[in-house]
């Protein structure tokens, strides 16, 4: 039957909860559990339904009222069907009940997005899928079934031998297989760090101000009260450290969001509190990868692998859904991290640790950062350009990583300019609207904080067109006021 098909083969297994105790007949009934059932979310977009036999059969139904029921939904928008694909829950709700479906009154029009320049995450499209997919036929050829089993809490030495040689050359850290721990991407690493520490006895910890928010939340889960450590041009002020605090975390060669650099006399002078306070320094190295007028800053870590923790990860150089990370720990530190690693159960998993020592270890993830940097270098390049056109307000920070800030005059301009620009169909964040500042307050600097980064390369000059439109349009209002 042409719209309703029997749809067997993968849905014709698939269970569905259907209470059809409505009232109106078991046709009726049915065609209400349905509707019900997508309008919560129990059947998503794309969910392949139970062919009209199966499902006769499981209701104790005829073939008729199912075919009936489906046919009706079908009509409807709640169902597609089409001869040799079976039936299946639609794309789009039908427009009448959007509103109903997410558990309120009409929705409020919205555009959608058309260009995304929040920050956080690289160009996930850029991702290096010949490369992986290799590393992945060369690892499952050669991996002993043995492998398979419960993963050393440190991490698979193959991935802790690649991690290490990588940041030595790279970063210039002081790296050994023995104090590298693999971590589920750097979310994980912080909370496993900030657990470990408060386990030791540390009772706060510095954090940068602006500074990223999670960071903050991370240690506040843990127990951890975050003091804030104001940013300047120098990056973080340590003037400001408690000599209390267990740890201070630190985003060294790109303060994040700011961007600047931490200096060299700030960086000694935090190494010796934390000899000092018998503290630790976090060196979140999230984009240590991506300088762009100059070589790289080098790791803190190399001035006190006995007080620095490095970590990093392959979230903004290869995409935030690979989940790998690492960690180089002092030794002092090592047995109680992974104390906490065996309690939390938190290994990754075996065959992508060992795909992405196998990407490292045949220059594959060498091969994609530096392809990636050339792309983000122009970008940011670009961006500096066609903003320089409609403004005179330059970009801030050096030249570097993911993210770059635009100022603009005070927090109340930067809301404005983030809520118009979502409703053009453009994504942004600014350091209020997205709170980097802690405390918040009116009177702080304020800025649009513009991954360059995010958008995918057929998408990045309709972001770019949207975000100058927008800023140009607001210098013309503020220069006729």
């Amino acid at each position: 039957m042409r719209g309703a098909p029997d749809g067997g083969g993968l849905g014709s297994g698939l269970d569905l909860h259907l209470d059809l105790h409505g009232t109106g007949g078991v046709g009726r009934s049915l065609e209400a559990a349905l509707r019900e059932a997508v309008r919560s979310g129990r059947l998503t977009a794309g969910t392949r339904l139970p062919g009209t036999r199966s499902l006769a059969t499981d209701l104790g139904l005829s073939r008729g009222t199912v075919v009936q029921a489906y046919t009706q939904l079908i009509a409807e928008g709640w169902l597609t069907g089409a001869r040799g694909s079976g039936t299946r829950v639609a794309g789009v709700l039908p427009e009448s009940h959007l509103g109903e479906a997410a558990g309120q009154g009409q929705p409020e029009p919205r555009a959608a997005a058309l260009g995304d320049l929040r920050p956080g995450r690289p160009d996930v499209s850029a991702f290096p899928r010949a490369d992986w997919m290799s590393s992945v036929r060369r690892v499952m050829s050669a991996m002993e079934s043995e492998q398979m089993g419960y993963p050393d809490p440190a991490g698979m030495p193959a991935l802790r031998v690649a991690v290490a040689d990588y940041v030595s050359r790279t970063r210039g850290v002081w790296a050994s297989p023995g104090s590298t721990v693999i971590t589920a991407g750097a979310t994980q690493a912080f909370a496993l760090l900030a657990c470990t520490l408060r386990r030791l006895g540390a009772r706060c910890a510095a954090t940068e101000d602006p500074g990223f928010v999670l960071h903050r939340e991370l240690l506040a889960a843990a127990g951890l009260h975050p003091v804030p450590l104001p940013v300047d041009a120098d990056g973080a002020d340590p003037s400001g450290l408690p000599e209390g605090a267990g740890l201070a975390l630190l985003t060294p060669a790109h303060q994040h969001p700011w961007g600047v650099v931490l200096a060299p006399g700030r960086r000694s002078v935090f190494i010796d509190w934390a000899r000092r306070n018998d503290s630790y320094v976090i060196e979140d190295d999230y984009d240590g990868e991506f300088r762009y007028d100059q070589q790289p800053v080098g790791a803190m870590q190399a001035l006190a692998p006995d007080r620095v923790i490095y970590a990093g990860s392959t979230s903004k150089t290869l995409a935030p859904g690979v989940r790998l990370g690492w960690l180089v720990v002092p030794a002092a530190l090592r047995d109680p991290l992974l104390r906490t690693v065996r309690e939390a159960g938190s290994a990754p998993a075996v065959i992508d640790q060992l795909v992405l020592a196998d990407l490292l270890s045949h220059g594959g993830y060498d091969r994609h950062v530096r392809r990636v940097r050339l792309g983000y270098r122009r970008r940011r390049h670009e961006l500096a350009e066609r903003l320089a056109s409609v403004t005179d307000t330059r970009l801030a920070g050096v030249a570097a990583g993911l993210h770059t800030l635009l100022p603009v005059p005070s927090a109340a301009a930067e809301r404005d300019l983030v809520d118009t620009a979502q409703r053009a169909g453009l994504l942004l964040h600014g350091l209020h609207t997205a709170g980097y500042w802690h405390p918040a307050g009116q009177e702080r600097p304020a800025a649009l904080v513009l991954g360059y980064a995010t958008p995918p390369q057929h998408a990045w000059r309709r972001a770019l067109d949207l975000l100058v439109s927008l800023v140009g349009a607001t210098m013309r209002r503020r220069s006729t006021r």
